[in-house]
């Protein structure tokens, strides 16, 4: 069965085509810079097999985007595909579970739109387009949040009144779920554990959104994330943890307007709301050093950092006995200082670094000392062939998240 999975960005569009259950990629790429023109033209880089290019074309939405996808795709020789896998950030209450859709499901995927609004609209646009482009396929949408339901309720739940938790949803729903499932398992094949015996914690730190999950025995049971992906860590735009009373004097502030204050926690906070430059963390570090701005690049490498030591310390609690520290994703998987400072001084809780094998490794790789008690993989991510797994397990009617 050849699936093709959609990964999709606010102005981009991520592709891949593989052959399941054997994995075999056969094509994949990229749409980027969808929407409002931008400094480069909108392109298309792809590659089918070995072979790579690029092609420049405009893309006014999403719809347009999936449309010379799939035009590439036809004249490349791969054939259609038997399924369609689409991410989706957040499902809330109502799409809770990896699912075929329907009229029904569709129905419910139009009533989270706005639960992530950096990430559901234009997967749900582009499932939509799918669907109305070639009604026969078969489409899957995989949840970025199954994978933490199994998160349990005295972790889940916020201190509220009862009907705030239970008829408006606010409970703690955990994001990234289909990147921490895929290092998860990986890890326990690396490390020759049953999936079903790790204990372990999964350091997703992206360019962008980062959170970290607490595994146990397979399962989450806990995120950084929570009823949205703004809880947790520093993130490049996101402020991550905030006293509400911050939340409510800025409501104050700018006369209750919603939109004006989800903007500036979602889009101008984090790191580049500390460093008022950049908001990738790399460039903070790089200044860090010397140069204009070292000042508050030190502040802001301060901050990121100690949120994720504070993190890392918590869930080697409720992992007890972890077998694992696991890092991936952009930040987690190429930046080895930043490994290196949050395992600085964790040897109480048996994770100890070794320097060479930090900068020098190849990946995937184990970062541990010897005589470390907690191993410390690096591992990079692969949220399209995890959401392949997810897809072909439901379409074919079972379960496939063994290890090749």
């Amino acid at each position: 069965m050849n699936i093709l999975v959609f990964n999709c960005g606010s102005s981009s569009l991520k592709y891949r085509l593989i052959g399941m259950p054997g994995e075999e990629e056969l094509a994949g790429g990229e749409a980027q810079r969808i929407g409002p023109p931008t400094a480069e033209p909108p392109r298309i880089e792809y590659r089918v097999g070995k072979q790579a290019g690029r092609r420049e074309t405009p893309m006014a939405n999403h719809a347009e985007a999936l449309a010379e996808v799939m035009g590439l795709l036809a004249g490349s020789g791969c054939g259609m595909p038997d399924a369609v896998a689409h991410r989706l950030v957040h499902g809330g209450n109502l799409v809770k579970e990896n699912i075929q859709v329907d009229a029904a499901v569709l129905a419910k995927l139009e009533q989270v739109r706005s639960l992530a609004p950096i990430h559901n609209p234009p997967a749900i646009d582009t499932l939509k387009a799918c669907r109305n482009q070639f009604p026969e396929l078969p489409q899957v949408v995989v949840s970025d949040t199954a994978f933490h339901s199994s998160i349990p309720a005295v972790a889940a739940a916020y201190a509220l009144p009862r009907y705030m938790r239970e008829d408006m949803g606010f409970r703690k729903y955990g994001f990234h779920g289909i990147s921490h499932q895929y290092v998860t398992a990986q890890a326990a094949g690396m490390l020759g554990i049953p999936l079903e015996k790790l204990r372990a914690v999964s350091c997703h730190l992206g360019s962008g959104g980062a959170s970290l999950c607490a595994v146990v025995n397979g399962r989450s049971v806990d995120n950084t994330m929570g009823y949205s992906p703004l809880q947790g860590l520093v993130m490049s735009t996101r402020s991550g943890d905030l006293d509400p009373g911050i939340t409510l004097r800025l409501l104050a502030e700018h006369a209750g307007n919603i939109d004006d204050l989800e903007g500036r926690l979602n889009r101008k906070s984090g790191v580049l709301g500390l460093s008022g430059k950049s908001a990738d963390i790399r460039d903070a570090l790089k200044l860090t050093a010397s140069g204009d701005g070292a000042d508050r690049a030190h502040i802001t490498t301060g901050v990121y950092l100690w949120r994720l030591r504070k993190y890392l310390g918590a869930y080697l609690a409720i992992a007890c006995g972890a077998h694992a520290v696991i890092f991936t994703d952009t930040i987690g998987e190429l930046v080895p200082e930043v490994r290196q400072v949050v395992c600085s001084g964790m040897e109480a809780f048996g994770v100890k670094l070794d320097h060479d094998r930090n900068t020098k490794s190849a990946l995937p790789c184990d970062v541990a000392a010897d005589d470390s008690r907690v191993r410390i993989m690096v591992i990079p991510t692969n949220e399209e062939l995890s959401i392949a797994r997810s897809a072909y397990g439901l379409l074919a009617g079972s379960s496939v998240l063994s290890l090749k």
